[in-house]
């Protein structure tokens, strides 16, 4: 018999996450010790629970029955917790978000801090990276993404629309000109943000969507260096509007293609599917809902 109900979360982190050392980092714990409490769980139970190698853990016969009942278990007690907590109208716990630098930086910072003021039993690890994270490798319980959802393990809610736009300096279309129709985009020094210097920007919607190669000399990893260089005269980028709203309005960026619109891509707050929420996720995803469409009606 269990003596402590926490290792019924432990469990199922090592389940889910397929490695100790992942389980770890869901639960915020290290892979000593990992191994040490799965240990003392097999011997209270009489049974093993996976079979382990050094890269990965598989469940056992018996893990395999115990894994039933441990999911529904856990919820369960999760459910006791958010009932309570949202009766006295608090959270707790380590909240383990990931999100883009830009976005990390300008909007969930100061969101954050409110947050944590509100809920002074709530400690915060907040990973910024423009590379898409594996929540179930990584043991993050939120990201905040934009765009379309692609895997089938994570559940989406959306926070906000977010247009985008291409935009250049004013210094940039003095010296090259801005292109008026899609033909000439290629032709002018486009900025692009990722892993490849060859891609598409794609226009419109359904099936009137357009794509244009673009084969840049400048590709950067954030989104904030791909800003910084617009405003410094060296291309065209293309930016959510929340991020260039401001130079916009005050002249130090320009509109281009405006007529082409591009697709939106939406923020999202995504989380993995078949895992209940903890009161501290659930609160936070609402009051980022509602802060940010509060500050981007103006956008």
């Amino acid at each position: 018999m269990l003596k402590d109900l926490r290792d019924v979360a432990l469990f199922n982190a090592i389940a889910s996450g397929g490695t100790l050392s992942a389980a770890g980092r869901q639960l915020g714990i290290s892979l000593a010790v990992v191994s040490k409490r799965l240990t003392q769980m097999e011997q209270q139970l009489g049974v093993r629970l996976f079979h382990r190698t050094t890269r990965h853990v598989s469940l056992t016969d018996e893990g395999l029955v115990f894994a039933e009942h441990a999911a529904r278990l856990q919820q369960e007690l999760e459910a006791i917790d958010s009932a309570l907590a949202n009766r006295l109208g608090r959270a707790s716990g380590t909240l383990r978000i990931t999100a883009s630098h830009s976005m990390g930086q300008r909007w969930l910072a100061p969101i954050l801090n409110e947050f944590m003021i509100e809920h002074p039993g709530v400690k915060l690890q907040l990973h910024l990276s423009d590379r898409v994270i594996d929540l179930a490798a990584s043991g993050y319980d939120l990201a905040i993404r934009y765009g379309a959802l692609a895997d089938s393990r994570l559940v989406a809610r959306e926070l906000v629309g977010n247009r985008r736009v291409l935009c250049a300096s004013p210094g940039y279309a003095a010296r090259h000109g801005l292109p008026q129709t899609l033909e000439e985009l290629s032709a002018h020094c486009c900025i692009v943000t990722g892993d490849a210097p060859m891609t598409e920007w794609r226009f419109g919607s359904d099936e009137e969507q357009r794509s244009v190669p673009i084969n840049s000399r400048l590709q950067v990893n954030t989104g904030e260096a791909a800003h910084a260089l617009a405003l410094n005269d060296a291309g065209i980028a293309m930016k959510s509007i929340w991020d260039v709203a401001g130079d916009l309005r005050d002249g130090r960026l320009l509109t281009v293609l405006g007529d082409y619109p591009l697709p939106a891509a939406p923020l999202h707050a995504i989380w993995l599917s078949g895992l209940h929420q903890p009161p501290r996720v659930r609160l936070f995803v609402e009051k980022l809902r509602l802060q940010l469409a509060q500050h981007w009606n103006d956008f």
